[in-house]
């Protein structure tokens, strides 16, 4: 699944014409660089949901063959990430799935990190594992982290005055096991992922290569030139 119903308010005011997703970096739209991502991973299908300014998206998927996309619709109401994906879990199916954030780049390391995380990933031990970028190598991110990670994978969220060494990328992959007794209506993912977390359930992979966070205009030019450069 593919988060691109956001509306983009950190990227105005090229969001207020342009779906955050359809932003180009690199000349090519954020979308675009995921779902390529995904199609080198062997994703024959993807879920995308759309809310503001959906019109673009959905006429911007049709073009897609690999992977094939299918729409979520949330034009008539606002989900936040958590609804969002519970909306979707009839799309999605039984098994484990990828999500991915609309938004995120990276630059792959020795090996492509979501076969990573496929070949890390045990539903038993796991309902959610999620991609990491360390915040002091990372592009475009001010923030103080978002989780501490034991040394067996297992992840604990950021106390409020904590700072720790690791950012969730906006990559990971899902059990629908983590969506039991969810709520309906809008609410954040980050509220599952610390109910993961607190049963020992919520695990990690380091990023391998460079992750960019790419939330502002601003962003955008340090992402082409981390993207330039590593093409040398």
């Amino acid at each position: 699944m593919v988060l691109a119903a956001g509306l983009g308010t950190r990227m105005r005011p090229l969001t207020d014409t342009t779906p955050k997703p359809l932003v180009k970096v690199g000349g090519k739209a954020l979308l675009d660089h995921v779902l390529d991502r995904l199609a080198e991973a062997g994703v024959e299908r993807a879920v995308v949901n759309v809310h503001h300014l959906a019109d673009q998206i959905v006429r911007h998927v049709e073009r897609r063959q690999r992977p094939r996309v299918v729409v979520s619709d949330e034009r008539e109401q606002i989900l936040g990430t958590g609804g969002g994906i519970v909306k979707a879990l009839p799309l999605l199916g039984d098994a484990p799935f990828y999500l991915v954030n609309s938004d995120t780049i990276w630059v792959e390391g020795p090996r492509p990190n979501l076969r990573r995380l496929a070949d890390a990933f045990f539903p038993t031990e796991m309902d959610a594992l999620l991609l990491l970028a360390a915040t002091a190598t990372s592009i475009g991110y001010e923030g103080r982290g978002d989780f501490a990670m034991a040394p067996d994978g297992r992840l604990a969220p950021r106390a409020e005055h904590e700072v720790v060494p690791f950012a969730y990328a906006g990559v990971a992959i899902l059990s629908p096991a983590l969506f039991a007794g969810a709520p309906a209506g809008e609410f954040p993912l980050t509220r599952l992922f610390a109910a993961a977390a607190e049963a020992g359930r919520l695990y990690g992979l380091r990023l391998e290569g460079t992750w960019m966070h790419v939330g502002t205009p601003e962003a955008i030019r340090a992402a082409e030139t981390a993207i330039l450069t590593s093409a040398v």
